[in-house]
C-alpha cells in the first residue's frame, strides 16, 4: 500500500489504541453491558438521581465504543478498497481511499480527545484563576495576556465567559482574576492548563529593551452542582468584603460588595465581585469554594498527576509547565509534552487544542505524545 495511505492507516490506529487504553476497553465493554441491562430494569427511576447518573455513564461509554467501532470498520473497508484499486491499477479510485483515509485520520485524532474526558467531573463548567507572579508590571501584564488567551479559546469552542472576579495591576495588566467558562467538557479540556506558565519577551516597559522574564500561575477547577455535597465548617472561613474594581471602570462598585473568603485550613482564597449584591457575591464565593475543594478531592484521587499541581506553591523558576518565548526566537514549549509551536501569537490568540490534547493524551499513557502543530 502508498506510503501516504500507510502513515494515515498509523495515524488512525495509534488515535484508536489510546481510546482503547483509555476506557480499558474489555471492562468497558463489559460495563456497557452491565449498564444496559440496568436500563431495562423498570425500577431504575425509582431513584431518579442514581438514574441519570446511569443515564450519563451509559451514554459516555456508548458513544466511544461506537466511534471506535465505525472508525476501525471505516479504516479496514477503505483499506481494502485502496489494495482492490491497486491490484486493478485504477488510480483515480486508490486515491479517493487515499482521500477518505485521510479524512478519516482527522476525525479520528479529533474525536481522540473528546474520548480522553472521562473523569469525573470533565463535564462540569470550571473556573479558571490566574495570579501574576513576582516581577511587577512585567508580571502583571503576562497574567492580563494569559486571560485574554484563556478568553479567545473559550470563545473560540463557543463557550461563555464569565469575569467573576478582577483586581488591576498597579500600572498596567492584572493581579489576579477569575472566569467562569461555561459550556460542555469546560473543565474536561482546561483542567491540563493548571500550573506556572512563563514568558521571555523585550519588556515593553524598560527603556533599555532588555529581555525579561515573567511568571504568571493558572488554576483551573470544576464548576460543581448540588447534588455534590461539600461540607464546610463555618469556623474555619475567614470573610473579608472590599470594594469592586475593574479595567476600564467595569466592575466598579461604590460600596463594599466584593466577597474574599478564606479557607484557614488549607489556605484556599477564593473571591467574587461580579454582582452589586454582597450577599450574591458571598453566595458565589462559596460556591468557587466548595468546587476549590472539590477539586482538591478529585486529585487526591489521580496520584500520577499529584506533582503537577505542586506547581502552584511558587510561581517561579522550576515550577513552569510552558514557555512562551517571543524574543530572541518565537516558539511556545510544553515542559510536560514536548509539543512545540513557533507561532506563539497564535496560541496567545487562543490556539491551545494541541497543546491540550497532547496533556490529556500524556495522563494515559504517562508519554510525550505527537500532535500536529498545526491542528
Amino acid at each position: 500500500m502508498r506510503a501516504d495511505a500507510e502513515g494515515f492507516v498509523q495515524t488512525i490506529d495509534a488515535a484508536l489504541n489510546l481510546v482503547r487504553m483509555s476506557l480499558d476497553w474489555e471492562r468497558a465493554l463489559r460495563r456497557l453491558d452491565e449498564l444496559n441491562a440496568r436500563v431495562e430494569d423498570p425500577t431504575l427511576w425509582d431513584d431518579p438521581k442514581a438514574a441519570e447518573e446511569v443515564m450519563r455513564e451509559r451514554r459516555r461509554l456508548d458513544s466511544a465504543i461506537t466511534t471506535v467501532r465505525e472508525i476501525d470498520a471505516a479504516k479496514t473497508g477503505t483499506v481494502e478498497l485502496i489494495e482492490l484499486a491497486e491490484m486493478e491499477g485504477d488510480e483515480a479510485l486508490a486515491n479517493e481511499g487515499v482521500a477518505d483515509l485521510e479524512k478519516l485520520a482527522i476525525r479520528a485524532d479529533k474525536d481522540k480527545v473528546a474520548a480522553l474526558l472521562s473523569g469525573e467531573a470533565d463535564g462540569n463548567d470550571c473556573f479558571i484563576e490566574i495570579h501574576a507572579g513576582a516581577g511587577g508590571t512585567e508580571s502583571q501584564d503576562w497574567a492580563e495576556m494569559l486571560q485574554r488567551m484563556y478568553m479567545r479559546w473559550a470563545e473560540a469552542r463557543g463557550y461563555k465567559v464569565e469575569m467573576m472576579e478582577y483586581q488591576s495591576g498597579d500600572q498596567a495588566g492584572i493581579k489576579t482574576a477569575t472566569m467562569q467558562i461555561k459550556g460542555e467538557n469546560a473543565y474536561g479540556y482546561a483542567k491540563t492548563e493548571s500550573g506556572v506558565h512563563r514568558l521571555v519577551r523585550i519588556s515593553p516597559y524598560d527603556s533599555a529593551a532588555k529581555r525579561h522574564t515573567s511568571f504568571s500561575s493558572v488554576w483551573v477547577y470544576p464548576v460543581i452542582d448540588d447534588n455534590i455535597e461539600i461540607d464546610i465548617n463555618e469556623g474555619d472561613l475567614k470573610i473579608d468584603t472590599y470594594r469592586a474594581s475593574g479595567a476600564g471602570g467595569q466592575h466598579v462598585n461604590t460600596t463594599d460588595s466584593a466577597v474574599r473568603i478564606t479557607h484557614k485550613p488549607t489556605g484556599i482564597v477564593v473571591a467574587s465581585q461580579n454582582d452589586r449584591s454582597q450577599h450574591k457575591n458571598r453566595a458565589t464565593a462559596m460556591g468557587m469554594l466548595k468546587a476549590r475543594l472539590y477539586e482538591a478531592e478529585l486529585r487526591r484521587r489521580e496520584e500520577a498527576a499529584g506533582s503537577e499541581y505542586e506547581a502552584k506553591t511558587e510561581i517561579g523558576w522550576g515550577h513552569q509547565i510552558r514557555s512562551y518565548v517571543l524574543q530572541p526566537y518565537q516558539q511556545v514549549k510544553d515542559l510536560r509534552t514536548g509539543v512545540v509551536s513557533t507561532a506563539p501569537f497564535d496560541v496567545l490568540d487562543g490556539s491551545l487544542d494541541p497543546f491540550i490534547a497532547a496533556a490529556l493524551a500524556q495522563k494515559v499513557t504517562g508519554e510525550a505524545v505527537d500532535v500536529d502543530d498545526n491542528d
